[in-house]
């Protein structure tokens, strides 16, 4: 889905990113130079087919930019932790729906800047060949049919919140990424994201709205960054990202605020996340007044909190200061992989401090995996 700069284009050179003769995986049995195979025999009709499958799936893999994908789970797995109800069924048809809706905005994405791209980027799939153009609109049209369809299944409060999450998804690429508001639609997309986690959870988003600001808020940050990726020439919207990590990350890394036993409701001044009505009544002698008293649990949830956020920062924050020093297009761009690199860390902040422990070190996991794939197809 087109949520945060992952479907803005990179603008890299052709020399950057690759062709897809030169990103794409050289069959170790495929043809070599004249149509001949490494071992000197002349390929056959099977092998060419073959090559020819892989050259198309890597396309719709640069399409669809794949390892941006890893960065979708946990919004759906923090918003259902803020519910503070265990994560079920519903939980991952919420999942398969946001992926869906993900995807859905990476190929529209790419068809509505179709034109732009033949003449700035011609090596992405669209202008290339490799790709057309009506297969990628068929394919969003599709991607968004099913992942509406799978919020259906999750119940009336999930496609509640996808519909309109659809909505923004596809006003952003066809008419309001051009435009001041395009960042703002960015931000909402990704926040609607973790929304649609809670209303499959728990059927109730109020207690999700906190960390969906949060991941909005990044997300405006990352979104506004990569306006520049092309051009560079500004320090103003890495220097800005900067100081909103900062932010971010002493708002994460805050114990949720609890009112005293009994009231039912989390207190939430500012933007910290509230906590379930059962957590607000529970009588942990760390939230009595006067004590320094931490179970154990606490003291684990405090420091994965604390571990998960420094992650955050350590991704999101050097590339935005090299940026911010030299605006260049190249280090702008790093900056905007960084943004998007660290929505991970960034949910599993959210999610540790919900109470998500075991939640937050998977989707903390995440990451890497992100990062391996990211060296073969491009994130942004």
């Amino acid at each position: 889905m087109s949520r945060t700069a992952e479907t803005v284009p990179s603008g890299r050179p052709a020399a950057a990113s690759g062709t897809a003769a030169a990103t794409a995986p050289r069959d170790a049995e495929g043809p070599g130079r004249g149509g001949a195979r490494r071992d000197g025999r002349t390929a056959g009709p099977r092998t060419g087919a073959r090559a020819r499958a892989r050259a198309g799936a890597w396309a719709w893999a640069e399409l669809l930019r794949l390892p941006a994908l890893f960065t979708v789970p946990g919004d759906v797995l923090a918003g259902a932790a803020a519910t503070g109800v265990r994560a079920g069924p519903r939980t991952l048809l919420a999942i398969g729906s946001s992926l869906c809706l993900y995807e859905a905005g990476m190929a529209l994405n790419d068809w509505a800047d179709r034109a732009e791209d033949a003449a700035e980027r011609p090596h992405r799939p669209i202008p290339s060949g490799r790709v057309r153009p009506t297969a990628a609109l068929t394919a969003a049209c599709g991607l968004t049919a099913g992942g509406l369809a799978l919020a259906a299944r999750a119940g009336r409060p999930a496609l509640a919140v996808a519909v309109p999450l659809a909505t923004t998804v596809w006003a952003y690429d066809l008419t309001l990424k051009h435009t001041p508001a395009g960042p703002v639609a960015m931000a909402a997309a990704r926040g609607l994201d973790l929304l649609l986690g809670a209303a499959a959870t728990g059927g109730d988003v109020r207690a999700a709205v906190p960390s969906a600001a949060l991941l909005g808020t990044h997300t405006l940050a990352v979104t506004a960054v990569s306006r520049e990726e092309t051009r560079g020439g500004s320090s103003l919207a890495p220097l800005a990202a900067l100081a909103t990590t900062g932010l971010l990350a002493h708002l994460a890394a805050r114990r949720p605020t609890r009112l005293p036993a009994g009231r039912g409701e989390a207190a939430t001044p500012g933007l910290p996340g509230p906590t379930s009505a059962a957590r607000s009544r529970s009588t942990d002698r760390s939230l009595l007044p006067g004590t320094t008293f931490r179970p154990t649990t606490e003291r684990i949830t405090s420091a994965l909190t604390s571990a998960v956020t420094a992650a955050y920062v350590a991704t999101a924050a050097r590339p935005y200061f090299h940026a911010a020093l030299n605006p260049s297009p190249p280090l702008t761009q790093r900056a905007v992989g960084g943004g998007i690199r660290a929505t991970i860390p960034l949910q599993a902040a959210l999610t540790a401090r919900a109470g998500g422990k075991a939640t937050a070190v998977l989707i903390a996991a995440l990451a890497p995996l992100g990062r391996k794939f990211a060296r073969k197809v491009s994130i942004t």
